[in-house]
């Protein structure tokens, strides 16, 4: 149902499961072990998995803690977008790996929930892609010393209100893990 014609096809994009980004995130153990399920299930499947990785002044490029975290590999052939802005479409190629796979619906699972999740979702969205947020596939630190209401109840109101997301021409979802589908 894709706005963008000659996309049939989904793609799994893993956003900023770093060091850095997941290291005292809520649930990171289970979030990270969740993702790598995915991960083994879009392989299976033959549908293409997007690595998207962040990197600024505080955490550069080719350190320790920007690295992906030890749990998940990503292969060769398997694209890598960089990134230093919350949306991972903007000043990147997540686009043009997007087309050349074909890509017209999206899978979304990593970090941080309340930063570049909302905002490639958001971004995804308005640009003509199906997205599915992966409902127990997404994290995010806790910021609740700044006024920001604690880490589960930051993933619950994103799954809520993406749960209800419209446009024309566009299907916003959220699913649990177990209940995703790459076909459709």
């Amino acid at each position: 149902m894709t706005t963008l014609s000659d996309r049939p096809n989904t793609a799994l994009v893993v956003i900023d499961v770093q060091n850095d980004v997941v290291g005292q995130a809520h649930e990171r153990d289970a979030v990270v072990a969740t993702i790598a399920g995915l991960v083994d299930r879009a392989r299976d499947q033959g549908v293409p998995v997007v690595w998207v990785q962040h990197s600024d002044e505080e955490m550069p490029r080719d350190t320790e803690g920007w690295q992906l975290v030890a749990e998940l590999t990503r292969r060769d052939d398997e694209p890598l977008v960089h990134k230093s802005f919350g949306d991972s479409f903007e000043d990147t190629d997540l686009e043009e790996v997007l087309a050349k796979a074909g890509a017209g619906r999206l899978v979304v699972a990593g970090a941080e929930t309340d930063a570049c999740i909302r905002c490639t979702i958001h971004g995804a969205f308005t640009r003509g892609y199906d997205v599915t947020l992966v409902g127990d596939a997404h994290t995010c630190g806790d910021k609740s010393s700044w006024g920001a209401p604690p880490p589960g109840d930051v993933i619950a109101h994103t799954n809520l209100y993406w749960s209800f997301q419209a446009a024309p021409g566009r299907q916003a979802a959220v699913a649990p893990a177990a209940e995703v589908s790459f076909t459709g």
